[in-house]
């Protein structure tokens, strides 16, 4: 069975996917979007974790979502709101203090000076480099990336009019490198090097640092010790949709709220939305895309054809022809990095976390609202890195818990909870002898037994568990090696370098298909920025 064509067809209904189909939309195209579950959004979703209990299943907190996302698919008109946190971050500690900070300045200081004086001084000076760095950064982030690289021209042709593009992008970045003036050093080790020289350099108190440092190795198989985990550290604080820079959201209804209102916008604009379609195969016909074959046969023809899925999946394993793709970029793909170590576990529980460092149950106080960071230290993190080099699941886990239902009263019945836990590390690829299923529960209640260390009546709360490792991220939402991402965030695989170098523009050497995923530049976190750049290409043509 053959369909009538399509101006364009998505692969994947995840947030990307449905950006880049609303924003074609909105230019007249006839699009249609093909998704292998029963519902849209990918990994930001919103599901039942026992009855009566929802939570946000893989993606779990809102931040980078670009404003132009926002305001272009009008997403508050169709449901979207983001509930801030404040304080947006606890960190207890095993002798019972803790450390809580967020948006207020004047608490910042407060809870820093207890362990440095020194560091409360230092800490707004620290936040005002970053975003002063992020303003610069951030409008590259629209657009594809200058791709400067002197590669061989059997690599990739370009026309005079694409190298003139580059050019003009060119002098963009370069305009946004001059405008750091002084701090262009520093912001270079930033980009570059280790979070935790920067760190160590700016701070002498380890809570501190190690409640920043998380950030730098979110769903990444690298130490804070590693180059590039310093951009990791910046990229996590570029986003504004939390409502201010670098302070993270909950998303009234759970993370899924996001993508419902991105399907309605899309079928507002005349979009067709088909769930439970499997792509089986991307059809190439006269050496261009030219639609697709579904697992139940059925070919849809399309005039572009855009995957959202990862360059793994979408290289390798729906275009089959080996003779569709130059092999040195066949080999180029393959090269990509997924390496990740991460790992999800939602939790319905009868009541809050009552935390030595800060007790209280009975009623939400500021320590269950933000992000609670179970990582007291600088060698913990080293440590639980360590581990997972080896292949194994870190003994002493970096665990980073939210409970949305603190200020979200939809996700539970009244006075119960949702527990949300992000784990570093759990290697995709455990050592010989192991594997992902019959490790899943012991570890999962390894982890549980290290946040009950620090609120003892945590454990005993808990009525249902959903517990999610890297190969059930795999499995679940085509995460290939279970990366967040969709690629390691290393600085080879970043900016005209994703998802390789020579092929950031979102297109591929096979005419008429494009990438929109997070695969892509500027790459992971739910930001809407890839759909919309390769949507904008599309239009762009050429």
């Amino acid at each position: 069975m053959t369909r009538d064509a399509f101006d364009a067809l998505v692969i994947g209904a995840g947030h990307n996917g449905l950006v880049c189909a609303a924003t074609l939309a909105a230019a007249g195209k006839r699009v249609l979007v093909l998704e292998r579950h029963h519902r849209p959004g990918g990994a930001a979703v919103t599901e039942d974790i026992i009855p009566g209990y929802r939570a946000s299943t893989a993606s779990y907190l809102v931040s980078l979502l670009l404003p132009e996302v926002v305001q272009e698919l009008e997403l508050a008109r169709y449901g979207y709101r983001v509930l801030n946190r404040n304080p947006s971050s606890f960190t207890p500690l095993p002798d019972g203090r803790s450390l809580l900070m967020g948006p207020d300045e004047a608490l910042n200081h407060r809870e820093i000076a207890k362990f440095s004086a020194r560091d409360a001084v230092a800490y707004p000076k620290y936040e005002a480099w970053l975003t002063r760095v992020a303003e610069r950064i951030e409008p590259l982030l629209t657009e594809p990336p200058a791709d400067l690289l002197p590669l061989p021209v059997s690599w990739r042709t370009r026309s005079w009019r694409m190298r003139f593009r580059e050019l003009r992008r060119g002098g963009r970045l370069y305009r946004a490198i001059r405008a750091l003036g002084d701090e262009l050093p520093q912001t270079i080790e930033l980009l570059t090097g280790a979070a935790r020289p920067i760190l160590d350099r700016w701070f002498e108190s380890e809570v501190l640092k190690a409640t920043l440092a998380t950030d730098a190795v979110i769903g990444a198989q690298q130490p804070i010790s590693a180059p590039g985990t310093g951009y990791v550290l910046l990229h996590h604080v570029m986003g504004t949709a939390g409502g201010a820079r670098g302070v993270w959201g909950y998303v009234e209804g759970g993370m899924g709220a996001i993508t419902e209102a991105m399907a309605a916008c899309c079928r507002a604009r005349g979009v067709e939305l088909r769930c439970r379609a499997e792509v089986a195969e991307i059809l190439v016909e006269g050496g261009r895309a030219a639609g697709v074959r579904l697992d139940s046969g059925e070919v849809i023809r399309a005039g572009t054809v855009i995957s959202n899925a990862t360059p793994e999946i979408t290289f390798r394993r729906l275009l089959p022809d080996a003779g569709s793709l130059p092999a040195a970029f066949r080999a180029a793909v393959e090269r990509i990095d997924y390496s990740s170590a991460s790992m999800k576990i939602n939790l319905a529980v009868s009541e809050l976390p009552d935390f030595t460092a800060l007790p209280g149950r009975a009623e939400i106080g500021p320590q269950h609202r933000g992000t609670i960071h179970i990582s007291p230290t600088l060698e913990y993190l080293e440590a639980a890195y360590d581990d997972a080099r080896r292949g194994l699941p870190s003994r002493e886990p970096i665990l980073e818990l939210t409970i949305p239902s603190s200020v979200d009263q939809t996700l539970a019945p009244a006075g119960h909870h949702i527990v949300q836990m992000f784990i570093q590390y759990a290697p995709y690829r455990p050592a010989d002898g192991l594997d992902w299923d019959t490790l899943r529960e012991p570890f999962a209640d390894r982890c549980i037994a290290a946040v009950n260390q620090y609120a003892p009546n945590f454990a005993a709360s808990i009525l249902g568990r959903q517990v999610l490792t890297p190969l059930d991220l795999e499995r679940r939402f085509a995460l290939t090696g279970g990366n967040i991402f969709h690629g390691a965030m290393a600085l080879h695989q970043l900016f005209s370098m994703r998802p390789i170098a020579g092929w950031a523009d979102y297109r591929t050497p096979l005419a008429g298909l494009y990438l929109c995923g997070a695969g892509c530049h500027p790459g992971g976190g739910v930001t809407g920025a890839p759909g919309r750049n390769a949507a904008r290409e599309v239009l762009r043509g050429g």
